[in-house]
């Protein structure tokens, strides 16, 4: 593979190919820059937080040695080279620790890199502790309690209210019995007046906890309701009295708490839902955005 020979997607290229490439393209390779290929192989989680000149250094060879490995595996150089292993950590698909040093990296960036890498780190870790505590076979649960049931009452006010009134509005692109309160001009008490053990509560609300949510999930109780509680606490009020509890990590350099985790608990929830349920489901989807086409909601092109 010689420098004129530059792959144009070179910047989508996966880590696995270019690692592939790299020991395709051994031979080919002088000793200096098999060097600093054996130490890219032995050592790929160090590419994407690491400039030209540390893996240089790591790999005992001159940095342009380094650059010369990088464009006799088809890159325009060291930086086109070291992007998709970027990628990668941003996808979540390196070490933590790599994760870590990329962060650290950001933070230098300029003024206002240190708050970027604050927010990211924030988002990543409440990804990993939320989800880190939550089972498969929990998450089932609740989704055949929602699946089974006559009405589904997603209940979230302040900040989330827009993430409970987005999950239902998924929701209902295949299923009719949810409902988004507190409905507007009501109070979310009187929303469930007439629902019973039928029925479920999807609760949501983090510390300082709102109080109308607090009392709702309280009454719905006494109605016989079943409760999935969410919230960034075991201790919270509306978790210990919910049949299916899930807490949340809502950690934040910011003053507004977090929904990352409470947004990507609700859309990993609802995929369950969708799991369990029954085949006509799929068929409601095709139908309801079938329909969108036909009315012309859609720009003409779109899928």
């Amino acid at each position: 593979m010689n420098d004129t020979n530059i792959p144009s997607t070179a910047h989508t290229t996966s880590t696995h190919a270019i690692l592939d490439r790299l020991t395709e393209e051994w031979d080919a390779l002088t000793p200096e820059a098999q060097k600093a290929a054996r130490y890219v192989l032995e050592n790929p989680q160090d590419v994407g937080v690491s400039t030209v000149r540390e893996i240089a250094e790591a790999a005992k060879v001159k940095p342009n040695t380094v650059v010369r490995m990088a464009r006799q595996a088809g890159f325009e150089g060291y930086e086109d080279f070291r992007a998709p292993f970027r990628e990668a950590i941003r996808r979540g698909a390196m070490p933590l620790e790599s994760r870590a040093r990329w962060l650290q990296d950001i933070a230098k960036s300029g003024d206002l890199g240190g708050l970027y890498a604050d927010m990211v780190g924030a988002a990543i870790r409440n990804i990993e502790e939320t989800f880190a505590g939550i089972s498969a076979e929990t998450l089932k649960a609740a989704a055949e309690a929602i699946w089974s049931s006559r009405q589904v009452f997603t209940l979230g006010v302040g900040v989330n209210n827009s993430n409970a009134r987005n999950f239902t509005y998924l929701a209902s692109t295949g299923m009719v019995q949810f409902h988004a309160i507190p409905r507007p001009g009501s109070t979310p008490i009187d929303d469930i007046a007439w629902a019973d053990h039928r029925d479920v509560l999807i609760a949501i609300t983090c510390n300082p906890y709102r109080r109308e949510v607090v009392e709702t999930v309280r009454v719905a109780r006494e109605q016989g309701m079943t409760v999935i509680g969410i919230s960034d606490s075991a201790a919270s009020p509306i978790i210990r009295p919910a049949q299916h509890r899930f807490v949340v990590a809502a950690d934040t350099p910011q003053f507004f708490p977090s929904s990352v985790s409470t947004i990507a608990l609700l859309e990993t929830l609802l995929s369950f839902v969708i799991s369990v349920a029954s085949d006509e489901i799929v068929e409601r989807v095709e139908t309801f955005h079938s329909r969108r086409h036909q009315l012309g909601i859609y720009a003409e092109g779109t899928e």
